[in-house]
């Protein structure tokens, strides 16, 4: 039960009751301090100055039509306008019971499951990954791990950059090597950016070699047998580097789900003589062209947005439409996310405004850009090696593995080889991601190795310590958690705050859906860490004087802490451990 998303729903129809128009946002919050109640309305206030009506008068009408007997205890006006609301203690235990007692702590899953298609990853072929890819990856993992956890049917689209001119320059350098060394592929193709760089070096400054690259370009794209062959090397030698990275970092990236830009290939000669017929597109010195009044160019007219060029080639514009109408028609999408930096935001608005002029994908098909800004060194600049070169992923994680296994050492837990070997995996592979994650999407993040491997604030050996910390009390406690049940009873105020924090779980995952926001889960799971270490301290467990029945009613909150903790930690791909 979302909580929250009741209330809202008593409050907006109280506000309609009490006269305001229809669809008139409750503005419902959990409250800031404990003396303002448990929740709190501010939907008052904007509702009165519309309506040209004293807030509180407004607010008292509210009141009058609305029934929350059997949840609060008061409900009252405070301020200008606001509707304070404190809830029952007994039917707080009895909320806190059922979710006791359910293995999802009390989120259900929607009512009508929708198919949603999340663009994520999308690295290059031909290239290593390098930490520009992390925030696509792991961001785009988390929420769809999210809505799957709800019970959407999820579609993970790794649009990967397998096509364009690069591949005649790729195919030529990998035919050279060939001639010296058969097994290249299992060789110096290992290193795919010295791979590149060589190849376009080659290019760069050998006349006959660019020729052949060019030439490669048109066989490749003619669909010679040959190109298309050594393509295909490229394409399997990179996706088996970067799905051994995808494993590693705990994602659930795997081969069914690269859909890359090859992929939409024979689309797109049909794409644009479809909006030539509907008038959409016309002939503009050669190129097919789609004039958009949506946009204007620095002289005020229709922006021009190239969909073919004069050669015939196709653009990344045309591409895009391709891949927004075949995720509709057929992957059947209610909903695309698409997890792509900041930067290609007037792309994508070009691209969707031509999908919906042509009638590929319908208004009701939400086409989303959760846009995300830049991972920073401390210096404030984009995170570079000391050389100042781009760190590759996998380096990065190997990085987080050492620091993490010496974070481990220093503990000095009793744990077996194969146990400190896993704790120091999701250790490692926990803090990158929950150090991306934790931060809002849309801003720029400073990297820092000391601040993302630390036992203290919002971050990962914080969250993972805390779930530890409820496995140690039900050890020294003998008790199976699952074989808890009885009355829970609230009398200390750590023990409330606990609870309300326990109550917010499923608030916190709709909003990750909703938004696409990871951060709103862990700054919920950083709360409610916070507010079990305060309870942990006031409120104790397995001391000899506790009764028996206060130990089980706070057993069963303890129980509750910790699935919740694990279930939201999970659905950021975070993995805990029993002990660390």
């Amino acid at each position: 039960m979302n909580v929250l998303k009741f209330l809202d729903q008593k409050i907006t129809a109280a506000l309609v009751a009490a006269g305001a128009p229809e669809g008139s946002p409750a503005m419902m919050r959990p409250s800031a301090r404990a003396q303002f109640g448990d929740y709190q309305s501010n939907g008052v206030m904007p509702v009165a100055k519309k309506l040209g009506m004293n807030p509180r008068e407004m607010a008292q009408k509210v009141i009058d039509s609305l029934d929350l007997s059997e949840v609060a205890d008061k409900v009252e006006i405070a301020g200008p306008g606001f509707i304070n609301i404190f809830l029952k203690p007994e039917w707080l235990t009895q909320v806190l019971s059922g979710y006791v007692q359910d293995e999802r702590a009390g989120v259900a899953k929607v009512e009508k499951p929708q198919t949603i298609v999340v663009d994520l990853s999308a690295p290059n072929v031909a290239k290593e990954m390098h930490v520009a890819h992390l925030r696509s990856t792991v961001i785009g993992d988390a929420v769809s791990q999210t809505l799957e956890f709800l019970g959407n049917k999820v579609v993970r689209a790794n649009h990967i950059g397998d096509w364009g001119t690069q591949f005649g320059m790729l195919i030529a350098h990998l035919e050279e090597l060939q001639k010296t060394n058969p097994e290249v592929m299992n060789s110096e193709l290992g290193d795919l950016e010295n791979f590149y760089r060589q190849s376009k070096k080659h290019y760069d400054e050998n006349p006959e070699f660019a020729e052949r690259a060019r030439n490669y370009v048109v066989k490749l794209q003619g669909g010679d047998e040959w190109c298309r062959e050594q393509w295909q090397k490229l394409v399997d030698v990179t996706m088996e580097q970067n799905l051994n990275t995808y494993k590693r970092l705990g994602v659930k990236i795997t081969a069914e789900n690269t859909m890359g830009e090859s992929m939409y290939n024979d689309m797109l000669p049909g794409i644009v003589a479809d909006m030539k017929e509907k008038g959409l597109a016309v002939e503009d010195d050669g190129a097919m062209v789609v004039y958009l009044n949506e946009f204007q160019n620095k002289d005020g007219d229709p922006m021009g947005v190239i969909v073919q060029k004069r050669d015939g080639g196709f653009l990344y514009t045309t591409t895009d439409i391709a891949c927004a109408k075949y995720r509709y028609e057929t992957l059947g999408a209610d909903r695309v996310l698409y997890y792509i930096d900041k930067r290609q935001s007037d792309h994508l608005k070009q691209a969707w405004t031509i999908v919906r002029k042509a009638g590929y994908v319908p208004v009701n098909v939400s086409l989303e850009h959760h846009s995300f800004g830049m991972m920073l060194g401390k210096d404030n600049k984009p995170f570079k090696t000391r050389a100042g070169g781009v760190v590759k992923l996998a380096t990065l994680l190997d990085e987080a593995t050492a620091r993490s296994e010496k974070l481990i050492n220093e503990k000095g837990a009793d744990m077996t080889a194969e146990q400190k070997a896993q704790v120091v995996n999701a250790v490692a592979m926990g803090s990158v991601k929950y150090s991306d994650l934790s931060k809002n999407r849309t801003s720029d993040y400073v990297f820092d190795w000391d601040n993302m491997l630390s036992f203290e604030g919002n971050t990962a050996p914080y969250m993972m310590y805390a779930y530890t910390r409820v496995q140690s009390i039900f050890r020294k406690a003998g008790v199976d958690a699952v074989s808890l049940s009885g009355e829970i009873k609230i009398t200390e105020q750590p023990e409330r705050e606990l609870a309300m924090k326990l109550m917010q779980f499923s608030e916190a995952v709709d909003g990750v859906a909703r938004e696409g926001m990871p951060h709103i889960l862990c700054a919920y799971l950083f709360e409610l860490a916070g507010a079990f270490m305060k309870f942990y301290e006031f409120c104790p467990v397995n001391k000899d004087d506790v009764a028996a029945d206060v130990k089980n009613s706070r057993l069963q909150l303890c129980a509750l802490t910790a699935r919740i903790l694990k279930l939201g930690l999970g659905c950021l791909t975070i993995e805990t451990v029993e002990q660390m």
